[in-house]
């Protein structure tokens, strides 16, 4: 079930098994969603003799057998064999270089599972083999059929027993599962265990309500890996929605990475780069706001923390935004990377130290405090250099005030 935009009616996957035309691919997507399942189904649709290797035990002695064997297969009966190897983002380079000559040759049809991007795990000889097929958490609909069968299954499943399960226990296990069918199935099966173990057995015709679920479900499923996507995918929503000005979305986020016990030092450290790159001038105090929370979750430290961290996320969703003074230094970056070694002009030089003088040193320079309004017109560029605009403020939040003081000194200085 599930996974319709791969296996439904003229979808590429699909498609490719209709045609008999399997090409080595990439299954990615989280745990409990059918990667293994389709790649069984693959091997039936297709004719090939299946060998199943986990990246986390087997060796480049392994891959080895695997490709005399599939040598040895074609050879004599002229059947194909499709290699499901699970957990391939722990292959290493070695590993998948032996693997490549087979997959060019079209010896072996790899299909490879795994949790992780493969973009940032397997190299790139190997991903430009394949295609990259994404799955995804299964719906609502998807695990309720699977967990009926289950129910219903005589063989597979609890058929024999004719257990029922109420709506309310169903939709708990649904909604508990994170869109995991092994952690569904799992939870279904805990519930009649534990039912078999209170009735002694005499079980059949019996019902599982919602309370016996919560029960034996102390807490949901939740798929969050503090290396992988989800990870990184949430912490990308989090750090989007306080750009985005939403407070709520931001606490939402918040909320899944404190409850799968992400490192609130991640957290902190993502929302003072926030408060410089996306609010920046526009509110100055955003940046303290964030530093005292890392300094103040330091000694509060959890859960009190938490509420510290609320405080700023709200704090920076509702700040005003502007990201000119980044913008500012990326352009600046840029043109030092022209010339970096255009020259310091003398008047501009340390003149602070014996001798600096009779170099000429500071000779010239107009000290601002000495002038009205603590400002006088003056080249602060290098020798040959014409001023340049990198910083162009918005007109959020202080910015307004910082831009109108800008062209208020822009008017006073000479043309470059």
């Amino acid at each position: 079930v599930g996974q319709r935009h791969l296996v439904g009616k003229g979808k590429p996957f699909r498609r490719m098994l209709e045609k008999g035309a399997l090409t080595s691919s990439i299954f990615y997507g989280p745990p409990g969603t059918g990667k293994t399942t389709l790649a069984l189904l693959a091997a039936k649709i297709t004719g090939s003799s299946m060998e199943k290797l986990n990246a986390v035990s087997a060796g480049v002695k392994d891959v080895r057998q695997v490709i005399k064997k599939a040598r040895e297969r074609r050879q004599f009966n002229g059947k194909k064999t499709l290699l499901f190897l699970d957990e391939v983002h722990r292959f290493n380079k070695s590993q998948q270089d032996t693997l490549l000559p087979a997959l060019e040759s079209g010896l072996i049809t790899l299909i490879g599972a795994t949790t992780e991007n493969p973009y940032f795990y397997l190299n790139p000889p190997l991903l430009s083999r394949s295609l990259i097929f994404p799955f995804y958490n299964l719906q609502e609909e998807d695990l309720r059929i699977l967990i009926k069968r289950a129910l219903h299954d005589p063989l597979r499943g609890f058929g024999n027993l004719k257990i029922h399960l109420t709506e309310e226990a169903l939709l708990f296990i649904i909604n508990a599962s994170g869109g995991d069918a092994r952690a569904a199935l799992n939870i279904l099966e805990i519930c009649v265990l534990s039912l078999r173990s209170q009735l002694d057995d005499n079980i059949s015709n019996s019902t599982i309500g919602l309370e016996q679920v919560k029960n034996i479900v102390q807490k949901k499923y939740f798929n969050y890996d503090a290396h992988g996507d989800n990870h990184y995918d949430t912490a990308s929503a989090f750090i989007k929605s306080i750009r985005g000005s939403d407070p709520d979305a931001a606490l939402y986020w918040l909320a899944k990475m404190l409850h799968a016990g992400e490192d609130p030092a991640f957290i902190i450290r993502r929302l003072l780069i926030l408060a410089a790159e996306d609010i920046g001038t526009a509110d100055p105090r955003a940046l303290l706001v964030a530093q005292a929370a890392a300094s103040s979750f330091q000694m509060v430290g959890m859960p009190e923390g938490k509420i510290i961290l609320s405080m700023a996320t709200v704090y920076l969703a509702t700040a005003p935004k502007s990201n000119a003074a980044y913008l500012a230094l990326e352009k600046a970056m840029k043109e030092v990377a022209k010339e970096p070694n255009k020259q310091v002009p003398p008047h501009l030089k340390d003149a602070s130290y014996a001798g600096a003088k009779e170099l000429g040193f500071g000779e010239g320079y107009l000290y601002p405090h000495d002038y009205p309004g603590h400002f006088v017109p003056q080249h602060y560029w290098p020798e040959g250099m014409t001023g340049k605009e990198f910083y162009k403020p918005s007109t959020e939040g202080e910015e307004r005030i910082i831009k109108e003081r800008l062209e208020s000194w822009k008017k006073q200085h000479p043309k470059d």
